[in-house]
């Protein structure tokens, strides 16, 4: 399972970038608008990727945090919800309010999403409410600055076991407090703090 992808941006348009790596292997991966928007004008990218593995298929869909890819696997999990439906919603809808509609039962923000019809709004808020609580907005926003020390410090307390919302509270905490943390030192900081 591929978890994220840093590489050179090599092209990029609203609706796909392509990555690559240091081994000079290139990924294109599907993104959303607000992804789109965060790597305009970047040289170099971290991209969290959900894998979709279908027979006729492998599509790469990246994302700017951990918390939009979060969102888009809850909405691929909703019955007659595909990755570009999920990727549509999110380019709609900000990651940081989805929860505040899903929680909300804004029905008809959903249904206002081009390919959401009125069943697959209702399905989505029946699905997901309980799942998704309005408060998760906090762990929605972007890491502070989305600097790329926040990201490589979120994905090394993931691989060491912690949760990625246990991990991301922590380390905004602390990237609050001293924007300017290397990895190593977020890292040592954060351990005691899980």
């Amino acid at each position: 399972m591929i978890e994220y992808i840093r590489g050179r941006v090599v092209r990029l348009n609203p609706a796909a970038v392509t990555l690559e790596t240091a081994a000079g292997v290139a990924y294109q991966l599907n993104i959303s608008l607000p992804t789109y928007s965060a790597l305009e004008g970047r040289a170099e990218a971290v991209l969290w990727v959900y894998e979709s593995i279908r027979e006729d298929a492998w599509v790469l869909y990246g994302f700017i945090d951990e918390a939009e890819r979060e969102l888009f696997r809850q909405l691929v999990g909703v019955s007659g919800v595909g990755a570009g439906t999920a990727r549509m919603i999110l380019s709609a809808i900000p990651a940081a309010e989805l929860p505040a509609v899903i929680a909300g039962g804004d029905l008809r923000r959903l249904k206002g999403v081009k390919g959401v019809g009125a069943k697959t709004a209702e399905r989505i808020l029946v699905d997901l409410r309980d799942k998704i609580k309005a408060g998760d907005a906090t762990l929605i926003q972007q890491s502070p600055a989305s600097s790329e020390a926040f990201d490589e410090a979120l994905a090394a307390l993931t691989m060491l076991g912690f949760t990625a919302q246990q991990s991301r509270k922590v380390l905004g905490k602390l990237f609050d407090s001293e924007p300017g943390l290397k990895v190593e030192v977020a890292i040592r900081k954060a351990l005691p703090l899980m």
